[in-house]
């Protein structure tokens, strides 16, 4: 079986990372795929040069709208069984979706997977903390604190969209964990153990550096899946434990700023979501499946 995948690659003003993020599809071992670029209203020379150096791919162009408009986009476009994204400055390995659909294909049970990555940050290669450790399964207690899933390591089949929704184009950073917040609440997910994308960081425009308080950013995603009433009770509770942790240092970071109606934000949200008195510390299995 060799479905058509396709590769979404929103980009904003990156030409030069672009044309690299490019290549390294080009270079893919698995051929049937379709290259979708969305061009999220660039002004570099991204939209004169890129079309001209790549004519096999769909060259999509928007208004400036954020990178989750730019993804959802694509995928509104997109004609493949299987959907991959790559930002447009991270690279794949040459057997990236090669190994991707080989082992979902083995697995048919799993309808999302992702790998391990190769870390660069300025140039040199670093090593993920420990908190960024990947894992398999029913991983939705590990992707509570931060966002484990690399966007550019994931390979789902496209009808997980129609189960959980698109990329929330409301949130202006961490759009990918409030995603994978829904997509592990929902599906299993396959870990491929081996690095098949490259990560690079550390550059001025990433949206890691262009926002202060990502925790701001997660707790409306954590609020969010909480009123969307999916959880089974263990994992709500989790889940409430852990806007609790979030909350309470955004709390402690506004009073320290002089933040009080800040601060008090926090507070109506802890009052509205309390933790509950139940210890679900040793809970780490599966819910009942929702597939």
């Amino acid at each position: 079986m060799n479905p058509l995948v396709s590769v979404i690659i929103p980009t904003h003003n990156r030409y030069l990372f672009l044309r690299e993020a490019l290549a390294s599809v080009q270079n893919q071992t698995y051929r049937n795929l379709e290259v979708l670029v969305v061009d999220d209203g660039s002004t570099d020379e991204t939209a004169r040069e890129i079309p001209a150096e790549f004519p096999d791919i769909r060259f999509i162009t928007q208004s400036h709208q954020g990178v989750s408009a730019a993804r959802n986009q694509g995928i509104r476009h997109a004609k493949g069984a299987y959907i991959a994204f790559l930002d447009s400055d991270d690279l794949w390995t040459p057997r990236k979706l090669e190994r991707e659909i080989a082992c979902l294909t083995a697995n048919p049970a799993f309808q999302v997977c992702y790998t391990d990555e190769i870390w660069i940050r300025r140039g040199r290669r670093v090593n993920p903390k420990k908190r960024h450790r990947k894992y398999g399964g029913w991983i939705y207690p590990r992707c509570l604190p931060l966002c484990i899933i690399s966007p550019s390591s994931v390979l789902l089949h496209r009808e997980v969209f129609d189960v959980v929704g698109t990329f929330d184009e409301s949130l202006p950073a961490c759009e990918d964990y409030d995603l994978w917040l829904r997509v592990t609440s929902r599906y299993p997910v396959l870990w491929i153990d081996e690095p098949l994308i490259i990560k690079r960081g550390g550059h001025d425009d990433q949206l890691s550096r262009a926002f202060w308080g990502m925790d701001r950013f997660r707790v409306r995603a954590l609020v969010k899946i909480l009123k969307s009433g999916t959880l089974p009770a263990p994992w709500r509770q989790k889940t409430l434990e852990e806007l609790e942790k979030k909350c309470l240092i955004l709390i402690q970071g506004a009073e320290k700023r002089g933040k009080t109606e800040e601060a008090a934000v926090y507070r109506r949200i802890l009052k509205t979501f309390p933790p509950s008195a139940a210890d679900s510390t040793a809970f780490e299995g599966k819910p009942s499946p929702r597939l």
